[in-house]
């Protein structure tokens, strides 16, 4: 069942490999949507300063009746801290809105500043300001990990090369017609876990007709093919959703995927559109060769 299953980070501590993305998630809504992903057995919640759910999220989680050490929790400090002292304020201030007494997980959501994504200016400074930050915060126990979001190869390097603890986790856009292979591919030789977020493109492909022909195959929903896609690489799979329902569909992974379909929906062209928010930036980005 894969809501039993994990990885092992760089320091030996077990990740879920799927857990519930709560993007966009009102923080009064998210309570209940914790609640009901942690009833159904999901054990790793995924949330963010950005996405002003924290509080919710703790919440959820201290009234889920499920004990805080069989959790696994995420959170981000937000895209425009490149600072330490910004950093070391911004760290307390997750802790005391989630107060569940430490995060599991904790990222640096994008190595630059939302206005500023994939500019020319890598903020390799800033970002290893706020990785000390995250250095002394994991060393004093108030995370069991560290790791970063959205980070190229170039932005990995500089932590490897520059900082004492090596990144564990890179959280990235990641589904079918959009897998990062050789970014992928670099994290895995160097023993960091990958997450996938927005595994099936914020909704966006599940009118796939190639996706939902292949789902129709499995017996199963092109959600649920496309999270099994993530999954077979060898990552993380994050899907977000608020219905029960959905939360529960998207748990059941009892099928994989052949060879032979995965190499074809490997191959497909990325999709068209990110639907009403791709003019978020890093929607907006995986279309930059068109403009």
């Amino acid at each position: 069942m894969i809501l039993n299953e994990t990885y092992s980070l760089l320091n030996g501590v077990q990740i879920p490999k799927l857990g519930l993305g709560t993007w966009m998630i009102e923080n009064e809504a998210v309570v209940q949507v914790v609640k009901d992903a942690i009833e159904l057995g999901y054990r790793h919640i995924d949330t963010a300063a950005g996405y002003q759910n924290e509080e919710g999220v703790g919440r959820g989680i201290k009234e889920s009746g499920v004990n805080r050490e069989d959790l696994f929790v995420t959170s981000k400090v937000e895209a425009h801290i490149k600072d330490y002292d910004d950093a070391v304020k911004v760290i307390n201030e997750s802790l005391e809105r989630l107060d569940i007494g430490y995060i599991d997980l904790m990222l640096i959501h994008s190595p630059q500043p939302w206005h500023d994504y994939r500019g020319e200016d890598l903020y390799f400074e800033g970002n290893l300001a706020t990785w000390r930050a995250f250095e002394e915060a994991y060393e004093a126990g108030k995370f069991r990990a560290i790791g970063v979001s959205n980070f190229e190869q170039v932005d990995l390097e500089n932590l490897i090369q520059n900082g004492k603890v090596k990144p564990m986790v890179n959280q990235i856009l990641a589904h079918i017609t959009n897998i990062p292979t050789d970014l992928i591919a670099f994290c895995q030789s160097q023993d960091i876990v990958v997450e996938a977020y927005s595994p099936i493109a914020h909704g966006a492909i599940l009118d796939h007709p190639v996706v939902r022909e292949t789902a129709e195959k499995y017996g199963v929903s092109a959600a649920q093919l496309c999270i099994r896609y993530v999954l077979e690489l060898g990552t993380v799979a994050l899907p977000k959703s608020s219905k029960k329902n959905h939360i529960q569909s998207n748990a059941e992974m009892d099928f994989t995927i052949s060879e032979e379909d995965m190499t074809t929906l490997a191959n497909l062209p990325l999709i068209e559109t990110y639907g009403e928010d791709e003019d978020m930036p890093i929607y907006k980005y995986q279309f930059k060769d068109k403009e």
